[in-house]
């Protein structure tokens, strides 16, 4: 039995790390410009996530990535809500993989259906509403609920009409891809390489950076271009039965149509138009990972809806990450948050997919050894439409002998502090707590969406005011108030940004106590741990002076966890530390009267679904837990409650069918304060 539980917790911490690590992909991604990981490794983090949940559904979570779409605008723009969300693809990464797609969707029709083949773009998912036949909103993605307002920056697009010609509804909403041409990109890098600017990785950052401008001038400057590749919104029904005709009608009213869209009839067909795809792409003018497989019968669109954050009737087939063959120059390291020294490689620059590639991962010092990699080898990289590619292999046929092995560093390449190996994590590490690469990242992590949220401070941020000495960790960011005159006589801080900057270090002091545990960095501790502990001692001197015993006590915490936690408690920083945050005024204790006195909630399991107007799905959440309850993102006959916001989708229809209690945002406050009421007396 302890055996199971064991696997479970193993199993609980591989989906929380999971999570934490698709969330910041995707806010790198989506919202920085900036990714850290390869389209394919995000891809199958996002399927081992996935599969993971499908067999632990205990562990499921309304806002985990496999649900969301992206990630949260920016605060730099102006929200848009969506009137329909813009979902993402599943992707098949090899024939096998497509052809079961299609198998579960002949299960789900009753008919033979056609297929419209289209080239996936790597380029900005957008989002243009006009009225009238004028464009009056453009927006991005961002979560798939949420967007940005980049209406002013889309109107610089000459491929995106500003009036439609034609016959149109009054209301129509379009979805599209913007892009930024090879040919361009190189030019525009080169232009600014002379300027002595920092030169785009790749066509898609450069177009994402080009439409997140605050200056639509400088929008216009970029020779940005926009395909559209579908129907959003419309107030009136349009008198067309297929994915093809509507694209036909897109095409009639203005709007640039991928030109090599093609109908197909059989899977057959769609491996073929794949592999032709394949065989351009090197030639093609814009940055391509593969192609778009929709079903052509709107009907049956309709008919098989979506799951989770993707429409069933379409899927991405992606290509092979492409190969290229250079030299790697030479093996450095870097520092991570919690001291992992991080090799990475330097290499003779390649072009790859129009992106100028010379650095690439190289994970540890195993991965390193177990592919004999070594200075001055010929190697084969890999890179599957994101920025830092993979060292596939060394090509050991072409070696001189001059070939220099690896030689691990006997100290921190930063602070020259001695370094341990961790044998089990195959990484070694700088325990110097006052390391300065270190205290950057962590200041980086206790930021982070998923711990502090202090939207504005990004690692640019961090750099310029621990140089200017104004903070030196974490906690000296609740003084910058009181040094906001010194801040902005610096020249690479504004006084609008300060403002913003300061805004959102006061807000995040609301943030409760399991956030403040994540942002402490303990290595282990993610959301799930951090709930454990914050649940079970109420307070952080009370998990200061816990024991083993303490920890390996709860259910989802081992001995490895609590190891993690005692050594980090041990440590007089880390002590001084959380007092300077206690001076600050963050929450270090969790406001115990719901949760341990008033469990109303206790064994009931509840479903969100839809667009909440007068809470966010957070603070339902939290208030569900802090209750007793626990909140599950699927459907099933285990679920007491769902509530429902707006346009709450399939979720609904399987309440009703499995005559679960539904309740909207007025019900669920109401239901919530009779049983108050009830437990008072």
């Amino acid at each position: 039995m302890a055996e199971k539980t064991d696997s479970d917790n193993l199993n609980r911490l591989r989906i929380e790390e999971l999570r934490s690590q698709l969330n910041k992909h995707n806010i790198l991604y989506y919202q920085k410009n900036s990714p850290e990981t390869l389209d394919s490794e995000y891809d199958f983090l996002m399927r081992e996530l996935r599969e993971l949940e499908m067999l632990y559904p205990q562990y499921a979570n309304s806002d985990s990535p496999t649900q969301l779409v992206g990630a949260p605008p920016s605060k730099r723009f102006k929200s848009v809500t969506h009137k329909l969300p813009m979902l993402s693809l599943a992707n098949a990464f090899n024939n096998d993989e497509f052809l079961s797609w299609n198998e579960r969707l002949s299960k789900l029709l009753t008919a033979e259906t056609d297929f419209v083949c289209e080239l996936k773009y790597d380029g900005l998912a957008i989002s243009a509403i006009y009225e009238n036949g004028n464009l009056i909103q453009g927006a991005t993605r961002g979560d798939g609920t949420k967007g940005e307002d980049v209406t002013n920056n889309l109107k610089t697009i000459e491929s995106l009409p500003q009036t439609l010609s034609g016959s149109y509804p009054s209301v129509l909403e379009v979805r599209g891809e913007v892009v930024f041409p090879i040919s361009e990109f190189n030019l525009f890098n080169a232009a600014r390489a002379a300027d002595g600017l920092p030169e785009y990785t790749n066509p898609r950052n450069a177009a994402a950076g080009a439409l997140r401008q605050l200056d639509p001038n400088e929008t216009a400057k970029r020779p940005l271009d926009v395909f559209i590749y579908g129907l959003g919104y419309t107030d009136s029904n349009l008198p067309y039965a297929t994915q093809l005709d509507s694209l036909d009608y897109l095409s009639q009213l203005g709007f640039n149509i991928n030109e090599n869209n093609l109908l197909v009839k059989s899977t057959d067909q769609v491996m073929e138009y794949y592999s032709s795809c394949l065989a351009k792409q090197p030639n093609l003018n814009y940055a391509c990972d593969g192609i778009v497989v929709k079903v052509n019968r709107l009907d049956f669109q309709r008919h098989l809806g979506t799951v989770g954050r993707e429409p069933k009737w379409a899927i991405a087939f992606k290509f092979p990450a492409e190969q290229k063959e250079t030299t790697l120059l030479d093996i450095r390291f870097n520092v991570g948050r919690t001291g992992s020294i991080n090799p990475y490689a330097i290499l003779d620059p390649v072009q790859i997919s129009g992106a100028n590639i010379k650095q690439a991962t190289l994970h540890n010092e195993d991965y390193i050894r177990s592919k004999d990699l070594r200075i001055g080898d010929r190697v084969v990289i890999e890179r599957a439409g994101e920025v830092i590619p993979q060292v596939v292999k060394s090509i050991t046929t072409k070696r001189d002998g001059t070939e220099i092995e690896l030689i691990m560093p006997e100290t921190c390449p930063v602070c020259n502090h001695m370094i341990f190996s961790d044998e089990d994590e195959a990484l070694s590490y700088c325990v110097n707590s006052i390391c300065s690469a270190q205290l950057s990242k962590m200041v980086e992590h206790f930021a982070s969406k998923g711990a502090m949220d202090i939207q504005g401070l990004g690692p640019k941020q961090i750099q310029v005011l621990m140089a200017e000495n104004l903070i030196k960790d974490a906690s000296d960011l609740y003084d910058l108030k009181n040094q906001q005159d010194r801040a902005m006589t610096i020249e690479r801080i504004g006084e609008t940004s300060l403002d913003n900057l300061l805004n959102a270090i006061n807000e995040s002091m609301q943030q409760p106590f399991e956030r403040v545990l994540i942002a402490l960095g303990i290595r282990h501790v993610g959301p799930e741990v951090a709930e454990l502990l914050s649940n079970r001692f109420q307070n952080v001197d009370k998990l200061i002076d816990a024991s083993e015993p303490d920890f390996v006590s709860i259910p989802g915490i081992g001995p490895r966890i609590s190891s993690s936690i005692l050594s980090y408690f041990s440590n007089p920083s880390n002590i001084k530390l959380i007092n300077k945050l206690r001076n600050a005024g963050l929450n270090l204790k969790t406001e115990t009267t719901e949760q341990v006195d008033k469990q109303i909630l206790l064994n009931k399991t509840f479903v969100i679904t839809g667009r909440m107007d007068n809470f966010s799905r957070a603070e339902i959440q939290n208030k569900i837990k802090a209750l007793g309850g626990k909140v599950s993102s699927s459907v099933s006959k285990k679920i007491d409650y769902v509530i429902v916001g707006s346009d709450p989708g399939s979720k609904l229809d399987q309440a009703n069918s499995l005559q679960i209690n539904i309740l909207d945002e007025t019900q669920f406050s109401e239901l919530l304060q009779s049983l108050l009421l009830n437990y008072d007396q």
